[in-house]
């Protein structure tokens, strides 16, 4: 194991844990490198949605161990896109996936490419029926080459890191009348709802805020943790990776709003003295009640 160039190998797709593919994926990459660590981090990304993937790896890249990292969000398999290698930090680690934009964050993230190769040497893959498992066929040995210490230019063609798909990631939009649309980025399985924004992105730096979705209104005011929201409410708090979030203190805000990922969402300051705070009123059950007497309900 003391041999190995890298000793982990970071592995995230659109797989699912539903059929093999995961699990085969980790068999090439022990097979052909003993003693490599694989880490999943996850295989639950949308089917075929490479915008996920990039931002998932972009919020994950920054938390990975040194080493090789296998990314496959890929609709495009076995067209003529380019499947490549990308080096980050001097050699400290290697993105290795197709080239359609899913890389591209991370790459950003972590400052940009060293060098890159186009993974067209064909003797570091496997013999494969058809072309449509690159996830096992290609990626997977070449992050045990890597792993074992194949100089990445014996991986194929050196390209230009500048001439590799970009990944398109939205960009907030301050409006003429002191709004700013933002677009969801991301739906945890919480639902809380990542925006496009950084905490010093709101208009005007205020406290209270309307959320404006076509025709609909929600209040929603600046907060630290998710119990500082209260209960019924909506709050805007500054997430695990810096960026603003809608979020409810244990529900789903995404429900709450009917949002999903790619909806825009637009923040206004909100007009008056702020959202009304909801009063609760505290009702004592005594017992069965029935006929004229049965409550029918509760006023707030």
């Amino acid at each position: 194991m003391d041999e190995l160039r890298y000793r982990n190998v970071s592995f995230l797709s659109d797989y699912g844990r539903t059929d093999e593919f995961v699990g085969v994926v980790h068999a090439v990459i022990h097979q052909l490198c003993p003693g490599v660590q694989v880490l999943d981090v996850t295989h639950d990304v949308p089917p075929f949605d490479v915008r996920a993937g990039g931002l998932t790896l972009a919020r994950s890249v920054q938390y990975l161990p040194p080493g090789v990292v296998v990314a496959v969000v890929d609709p495009g398999v076995g067209t003529a896109r380019r499947r490549i290698a990308v080096e980050v930090g001097d050699g400290a680690s290697v993105l290795v996936g197709p080239d359609n934009g899913l890389l591209a964050p991370a790459v950003a993230m972590v400052g940009g490419a060293t060098r890159a190769v186009a993974l067209t040497d064909t003797s570091h893959h496997l013999d494969a029926p058809g072309p449509l498992f690159d996830g096992r066929d290609v990626f997977a040995p070449v992050a045990a080459r890597l792993c074992a210490g194949v100089p990445l230019e014996d991986l194929g063609e050196l390209v230009d890191p500048a001439g590799l798909v970009p990944g398109l990631m939205p960009v907030a939009r301050p409006e003429p009348d002191g709004t700013v649309a933002a677009e969801v980025l991301w739906v945890d399985r919480f639902g809380n709802v990542q925006l496009n924004l950084g905490p010093d992105d709101l208009p005007g730096g205020e406290q209270h805020l309307e959320l404006r979705l076509d025709d609909r209104r929600f209040s929603a005011r600046r907060a630290v943790t998710f119990a500082d929201v209260g209960a019924g409410a909506l709050g805007l708090v500054v997430d695990s990776y810096g960026m603003l979030a809608v979020v409810a203190d244990r529900s789903s805000a995404a429900e709450e709003l009917g949002v999903a990922a790619g909806d825009e969402v637009v923040v206004a300051a909100l007009e008056g003295d702020g959202p009304q705070v909801a009063v609760t009123t505290t009702v004592r059950l005594r017992g069965p009640v029935t006929g004229a007497d049965a409550p029918t309900g509760t006023e707030d």
